[in-house]
């Protein structure tokens, strides 16, 4: 099963973990190390810095998504299986899914003490809001690396075919992270913005990725 091997593999290599952690804490602790963490204003962008460490740090383990499927000759092996493909998608994206959060685990706590925070606003919605605007990150970044992953200049082009893409979950996931540290407004319509663009997006990817499979051939 597509999520299980690339799970054992992970955890036997741990390349993708360690590099999304190295990246996500060093954006962190320079933000931190920009701003004063005591002052109202770190509580202010804290939902920004947060999102936008998950993001780096999570490009860096999608330009490898397809490397393993390219070397091992398994997308060869795909275009003849019986499996539809939204299958081996689905598998990727759920895979990477639980890579990406188990590093958001991590990150989690360290990011709450570098910055000082208490959220202002109900702690418990971070735990929609996080998931909702990994998936939309995932989902959509495993989809444009299948796209650019034959191309000579990949690093380069996963960025740029993604982060256009990303800028409205980006958005709600931003605002929403914040309402929760300020308590300022109710998050709830920017977790409900998540859900639909998760939706939207992971039914196109999965309509369109046979069509980007069979390119590949």
């Amino acid at each position: 099963m597509q999520i299980g091997k690339d799970l054992r593999l992970e955890w036997r290599s741990k390349d993708a973990i360690n590099a999304m952690l190295f990246l996500a804490l060093l954006v962190v602790v320079l933000f931190s190390l920009a701003f004063d963490p005591t002052r109202a204003e770190a509580r202010q962008i804290a939902g920004g810095v947060l999102c936008v460490a998950i993001l780096f740090a999570a490009t860096s383990a999608l330009n490898q998504a397809w490397s393993r499927e390219l070397r091992g000759g398994v997308l060869d092996a795909q275009r003849m299986s019986p499996s539809p493909p939204s299958a081996l998608l689905l598998g990727k994206v759920v895979a990477n899914f639980l890579v990406v959060s188990s590093v958001e685990l991590v990150l989690a706590p360290l990011f709450t003490i570098f910055y000082n925070l208490d959220p202002k606003g109900n702690a418990w919605l971070l735990l929609a809001v996080l998931p909702l605007g990994t998936w939309a990150l995932v989902g959509n970044g495993v989809f444009f690396a299948a796209l650019s992953m034959r191309a000579r200049s990949r690093e380069l082009l996963l960025p740029l075919l993604l982060f256009p893409i990303f800028i409205p979950a980006l958005l709600a996931m931003t605002s929403a992270a914040g309402a929760v540290f300020t308590g300022e407004s109710d998050p709830v319509l920017w977790i409900r913005l998540l859900a639909g663009y998760d939706v939207i997006f992971t039914t196109a990817a999965v309509l369109l990725f046979g069509l980007v499979l069979n390119s590949e051939g």
